[in-house]
């Protein structure tokens, strides 16, 4: 035992006196994160029970399960990532990418260059296809691409934050099949709100995260790997370079071994498990036909202010809507009076659209009229306010 004789002053430098926690109440309108259902919130509030307990072993199926029925897939593999989406995201290349494999990785947006990041951090051969921030690939585009790049892994993504526009999957994946790739998906800003069909549309990795269309906090974040993936994974020639990630070890504490790997989110489980039991209860086409006509209605709301969108109808999400700032307008003004004044959080642009577009989040739990009264009315003042500056 050390003598306190010997040990040295504790440095009382950088002790601070704090008051109990306070957290002002926000409407989060913006890219995420949303609000949480107030009942994903109580689940959180629960006390936590060991990683390996057996009532939490329970819940782990429970939320493998669902998980399976919002993406519509039967891949066995498919768990929650204990980390924000930029985590799952990371995960699935860390799986399927040795170095030297080629990527081809399609690039409409912000997320598209951080999966270009991510794939050259892999040590992959990164090939690129580009279309401008707002548009989509056509089914031209992509065999085009594949043609000419020949890539081992082909990622797109689906729901693309940064600009609003829907990338469409129908076709992607039996191209995938003919060019001999596996096809990974971002549907980060879709999962929950927009239809998804992973099954169907041949995907072979997937991922998202809790804080979007789920209505859930930050850091748990679903991954999926179907069977050609899982072979891919069997099949390579080194370590998964990310160890905290690799699928390999983590699918024996997911599936029937039960084996130990890291200690699990367990009250971020609760609040995800009850967030996807009330999507469940809602139902898919339920919850997807809420989102869509709230968007709608939401778009109708802005053309009457005169405001436009930045994506055309076909192909814009209706989770997320970028609205193009009009000319003379100061869009971090907007921003900062709808914050300060009204208590309503809307996003800023990113990349080539910063300072052009706004963009607004109307997902899960803030997927109503409601919100979109309250943002539009609050929208409008706030406009002419800063005009008037």
């Amino acid at each position: 035992m050390t003598s306190t004789l010997s040990r040295p002053a504790v440095n009382d430098q950088h002790r601070t006196t704090l008051a109990p926690l306070t957290v002002p109440e926000r409407l989060l309108l913006g890219p995420g994160p949303s609000n949480a259902d107030p009942v994903v919130i109580a689940a959180m509030n629960r006390q936590p029970i060991g990683h390996l307990d057996p009532a939490y072993l329970a819940m782990m199926d429970e939320v493998q399960e669902l998980l399976r029925y919002t993406w519509q897939t039967s891949n066995t593999l498919t768990y929650p990532i204990a980390g924000t989406g930029s985590a799952a995201m990371e995960a699935t290349l860390a799986n399927v990418v040795e170095p030297g494999d080629r990527v081809l990785i399609g690039v409409k947006g912000y997320f598209g260059n951080r999966l270009v990041d991510m794939a050259t951090r892999y040590g992959a051969d990164v090939r690129t296809m580009h279309r401008p921030w707002g548009e989509v690939f056509s089914l031209d585009d992509i065999r085009a691409a594949l043609a000419e790049h020949r890539p081992a892994v082909l990622a797109l993504v689906h729901a693309e934050t940064s600009t609003g526009a829907r990338q469409p999957f129908e076709g992607v994946g039996d191209l995938c099949r003919e060019f001999d790739c596996l096809l990974i998906a971002d549907t980060v800003t879709s999962l929950g709100g927009v239809p998804i069909f992973l099954d169907d549309w041949k995907v072979d990795l997937a991922y998202s995260c809790s804080q979007k269309g789920l209505s859930c906090p930050p850091g748990i974040s679903p991954f999926t790997m179907g069977p050609r993936a899982v072979e891919k994974l069997q099949r390579r020639q080194s370590k998964v370079a990310n160890w905290y990630l690799d699928a390999d070890l983590l699918r024996k504490y997911w599936g029937s071994d039960r084996v130990y790997h890291h200690t699990a989110p367990v009250n971020l489980t609760y609040a995800l498990r009850e967030a996807l039991r009330l999507l469940a209860e809602e139902g898919l086409e339920a919850r997807w036909q809420r989102h869509q006509q709230t968007a709608e209605t939401f778009w109708e709301g802005l053309a009457d202010l005169g405001l436009k969108c930045h994506v055309e109808k076909e192909h814009r999400l209706p989770t997320l809507t970028t609205v193009c700032v009009p000319e003379g307008v100061d869009a971090k003004a907007v921003n900062r009076l709808l914050l300060s004044e009204h208590n309503i959080e809307i996003g800023g642009g990113l990349g080539e659209l910063a300072g052009k577009v706004w963009r607004v989040g109307l997902m899960g739990a803030n997927s109503h009229p409601d919100r979109v009264e309250t943002l539009l009315t609050a929208l409008d003042r706030v406009i002419h306010q800063v005009r008037a500056a």
